[in-house]
C-alpha cells in the first residue's frame, strides 16, 4: 500500500505483482497509483469541496485520463491483433496495468513487457517523462510542464501567421507569465539532454543503446525496471560498479528536478 501510493513499485517478491496472479490486487494497485500521480492539491480541493467534479475541471487531470485510456485502448488492440495474447481481455489486463505503472512512473509490473513489441514499451516510457502530474508524487518533467511547452509552441507557430496577434497562454484558467515559460523550457532541454548524456555513459561503461537507454529513463524518472538487461525479467544486480553508480547519479538528478543538484556545483552558489 505504501509503495503504491508512493508511486515506489517496491514488492515483496521478484515477480512483482505478478507473483499473485490476482485481477483484485491488481485493481487497488492501479486506483492507488492513479490516486499518486494526481496533484495533491487536486485530491485536498475535491475532498475539501465534496465534489468529483474538480478533479474534472483539472486540465492535468483530464489529459492524464485522456492519454492512458487512448494508449491503453490502442496498445491492448495492436497486442491482440499481433497474438501476444489469446483473447482482447487478457490484453486489456496486462496492458492497463502496466501502463498506468509505468506511465506515472511507478514500476510495479503483472507480466514481462519486454517480450511486447518494442514501440509499445517506448510509448510506456515516453509517457513515463511527461505524465504524472506536478504536486504529485511522480517522477519525469510533470504534466504541467508539457502542457506549458506545448501551448507555447502552438502559440509561437500562431505568432509566426499573425505577428500583430496577443494571445495568452492559460492553463486551469491561469494566465502563464513568460518568465515562467522560459524556466520551463530550460528545464526540459537539461533534463533530455541528462536523457541523452547519461545514455551516452551507460553505453560508454558497456550496456547496449536499448538497455542503456531504458535505464536512464527508468531512473530519471524513479519507475524501477527499464528495458533490455534492466528490464522487468531482471534486475540490476548484473550491472557493474560504474553502471549503478551512473544509475545511482541519473536517480538523484530525477528526483531533486536536476537544476537543485546542478547549482550545488556552480561556483557562484560557494561564494560569499
Amino acid at each position: 500500500a505504501m509503495s503504491t501510493i508512493s508511486l515506489g513499485g517496491f514488492s515483496t517478491h521478484d515477480d512483482s505483482i505478478a507473483y499473485f496472479n490476482s485481477q483484485a490486487i491488481e485493481l487497488i494497485v492501479m486506483a492507488g497509483t492513479l490516486f499518486g500521480a494526481v496533484n495533491f492539491v487536486t485530491h485536498f480541493s475535491a475532498f475539501g469541496a465534496r465534489s468529483p467534479r474538480r478533479y474534472w475541471q483539472d486540465e492535468e487531470f483530464r489529459i492524464i485520463v485522456c492519454v492512458l485510456v487512448a494508449s491503453i485502448a490502442a496498445v491492448s488492440l495492436y497486442l491482440w491483433q499481433k497474438q501476444y495474447y489469446p483473447s482482447l481481455e487478457e490484453a486489456l489486463r496486462y496492458t492497463a496495468f502496466n501502463f498506468i505503472s509505468v506511465s506515472l512512473s511507478s514500476g510495479f509490473t503483472n507480466t514481462d513487457f519486454g517480450t511486447w513489441p518494442l514501440i509499445t514499451a517506448l510509448w510506456m516510457f515516453f509517457l513515463a517523462n511527461i505524465l504524472p502530474s506536478s504536486g504529485s508524487m511522480g517522477g519525469g518533467i510533470k504534466n504541467v510542464r508539457a502542457i506549458i511547452l506545448a501551448k507555447f509552441s502552438l502559440r509561437e507557430m500562431l505568432l509566426l501567421l499573425h505577428p500583430n496577434a496577443v494571445r495568452n497562454v492559460k492553463v486551469n484558467g491561469r494566465t502563464i507569465p513568460e518568465r515562467t515559460a522560459l524556466t520551463v523550457m530550460a528545464f526540459i532541454f537539461v533534463y533530455f539532454m541528462t536523457v541523452v548524456l547519461f545514455t551516452f555513459f551507460m553505453m560508454i561503461a558497456g550496456m547496449d543503446f536499448i538497455s542503456a537507454f531504458g535505464a536512464v529513463i527508468a531512473c530519471i524518472t524513479n519507475s524501477g525496471p527499464g528495458l533490455g538487461s534492466v528490464g522487468p525479467a531482471y534486475n540490476y544486480a548484473a550491472l557493474t560498479d560504474v553502471q549503478k553508480w551512473l544509475c545511482t547519479a541519473v536517480m538523484l538528478l530525477g528526483r531533486l528536478e536536476i537544476f537543485t543538484v546542478l547549482i550545488l556545483f556552480t561556483p557562484p552558489y560557494w561564494k560569499k
